[in-house]
């Protein structure tokens, strides 16, 4: 049996027996978390620049993202172990040193770095889960912000140390900042999937929430896809 069949059985298992609640930035669903008091400042012309994070299933991190304006592109794929694992069975193992991680390609005339954080945090996943996100566990569903320059990692800690220091969650963050090394884009069926299938189960009580969160959270941000 595929991870992919393993997943999707295991989230009946959950709907029948305990129910699904799709995260929303922990135990304080609804409640917005404050903008990041360190950020980058808006560009004065348009350009890319990329930001890579990985919070549970890399499914609903992709279409959360993929409805924020100012983001051109989401794309789903591993990042934290090798090219030689960079692969959907391998890194189900856990084994990989791999996350499950979503590459965002920007435009920072739109849309800053630390908001992209902000989103982050605020409904596309629990930074409080450690190694797990719903129903999904492993260290594959850890909490990670990839950052690739010093001004991303000093957004990104001060950031985490923001919301700590605030106690709006009722657990510590257990988000990650490490350098990233590399993002390896995953297998073509695994791109657009919450899309692509609306009416899987796992998206319906898992992702399709995470989306709904974000256009009532982030009205001024949200975009059709």
């Amino acid at each position: 049996m595929s991870h992919l069949v393993v997943r999707v059985a295991v989230l009946f298992l959950t709907i029948r027996f305990a129910g699904v609640t799709a995260c929303s930035a922990g135990e304080r669903t609804g409640v917005p978390l404050p903008a990041p008091a360190v950020d980058a400042a808006i560009a004065s012309a348009k350009g890319e620049q990329t930001a890579v994070v990985a919070g549970g299933c890399f499914w609903g991190i992709q279409a959360v993202f993929q409805h924020v304006k100012g983001v051109i592109s989401a794309t789903s794929g591993y990042s934290g172990g090798s090219a030689q694992t960079a692969e959907y069975e391998s890194v189900s193992t856990g084994e990989t040193g791999h996350a499950e991680s979503v590459r965002i390609v920007y435009d920072p005339s739109q849309i800053t770095y630390g908001r992209l954080l902000q989103i982050f945090f605020s409904v596309a996943h629990d930074p409080t889960q450690l190694n797990r996100q719903g129903p999904d566990e492993g260290t594959q569903y850890r909490s990670v912000i990839f950052y690739s320059n010093d001004e991303q990692k000093r957004i990104a800690e001060a950031y985490v140390a923001q919301l700590d220091h605030a106690e709006i969650f009722v657990h510590h963050i257990v988000t990650q900042v490490v350098r990233l090394k590399a993002f390896y884009p995953a297998e073509a069926y695994h791109q657009d999937y919450a899309a692509r299938h609306p009416d899987n189960p796992y998206i319906v009580y898992n992702d399709a929430p995470k989306v709904t969160h974000l256009r009532q959270q982030f009205p001024d941000l949200y975009k059709d896809k």
